[in-house]
């Protein structure tokens, strides 16, 4: 059984249709990037594992269990199984690193302060971070704070992590930090992690499998090395980073 299944997704924004009739299942303990074009449906895609948006049609499954029609105490329930790694982190400003990591352990758990402060230290430990605890976000650099931001988001011990643009902002080497945590979790943790990105050396280094969303809806599906060796133009534009005829259609109007 996949720890996640998404059946015949579709959702639109007035006009705008997001996703059309995406079906995909996720495998437990792999690694999933998922590809596409700004405003095709990663993050949309994100949000509905997570409740956070309903479809307009279509299921979003998870372990067995139909999440996408259930009552909003049921879902606060399973969001437990989930960590959210932010595009920009999304740390509180006003928390010291070490309370940042605990926010969610204070709100969700019954833990102790001192069990909560432990795990928390513990968590910026497997972050490669542990001296962080007592400093603020402010004093950190980009990449440390993405870290930062990962601890918190293994704190509850999550079954699935989510990550949303990781490398976003990151130097070449920063962000292959990121890579190399993002492999580390995966084996040491047994989660399942689902990554949306444009960083192309990222996907490759991570992915057990890589879709690409193109127009809403699911455009390509298989390996690093099936999608390397692929003959599709939409494709093979996306890694490249060549812009098409219809992305420059304007100029030849101007």
């Amino acid at each position: 059984m996949p720890i996640l299944s998404l059946r015949n997704l579709s959702k639109r924004f007035g006009r705008n249709v997001v996703l059309r009739d995406v079906s995909l299942e996720i495998e437990t303990g792999k690694t999933l990037v998922v590809l596409g074009p700004s405003g095709t449906g990663k993050s949309v895609l994100l949000k509905h594992i997570v409740g956070l948006l309903k479809p307009d049609r279509g299921e979003v499954w998870f372990e067995g269990q139909r999440i996408d029609n259930i009552k909003e105490r049921d879902l606060a329930v399973v969001r437990e199984n989930f960590g959210f790694l932010f595009q920009m982190g999304a740390l509180f400003d006003s928390l010291t690193n070490l309370e940042n990591v605990a926010f969610p352990l204070k709100e969700h758990t019954t833990l102790s302060a001192v069990e909560i402060a432990a795990k928390a230290q513990d968590c910026l430990a497997m972050v490669g971070l542990p001296e962080a605890g007592p400093k603020m976000p402010g004093e950190m650099s980009g990449g440390q704070r993405k870290r930062i931001a990962l601890a918190r988001a293994i704190a509850m011990g999550p079954k699935v992590i989510l990550y949303d643009e990781p490398t976003t902002g990151l130097d070449p080497i920063r962000s292959d930090v990121i890579n190399e945590l993002i492999l580390r979790l995966q084996a040491k943790l047994g989660v399942t992690s689902i990554v949306v990105t444009h960083d192309m050396n990222s996907a490759f280094k991570v992915a057990d499998r890589i879709v690409m969303l193109h127009g809403g809806v699911l455009h390509f599906d298989g390996t690093a090395e099936t999608i390397k060796q692929s003959t599709d133009p939409i494709v093979q534009r996306f890694i490249a980073g060549e812009a098409g005829d219809d992305e420059l259609a304007w100029m030849k109007k101007a």
